[in-house]
């Protein structure tokens, strides 16, 4: 019981929810690529499930260069849907 009161890093937090593509993602996530950039996915590009500005769903696979991770909420966010959110 002693563990559960322990936190979890949010550095180890962030690692955790990055993935690096393999063939799985590839084949599942590459039909659009990026929400963000447009671009396709590549083997070993690092995504992360990020949520932003769009309509039909909150949470969508985008490069990681592409997002923030906000340590408080431990979600990661794409870049500019995050700073409309700080504005607010």
């Amino acid at each position: 019981m002693i563990a559960a009161n322990i936190k979890e890093d949010p550095m180890q937090q962030k690692a955790k929810s990055t993935h690096l593509v393999d063939l799985d993602i590839l084949n599942t996530h590459n039909e659009k690529g990026c929400e963000v950039c447009n671009q396709k996915f590549s083997l070993g590009d690092t995504v992360v499930m990020a949520c932003g500005p769009w309509p039909d769903e909150c949470i969508k696979l985008i490069h990681e260069q592409e997002a923030v991770f906000d340590d408080n909420t431990r979600t990661w966010y794409e870049r500019s849907y995050y700073r409309s959110l700080a504005q607010s």
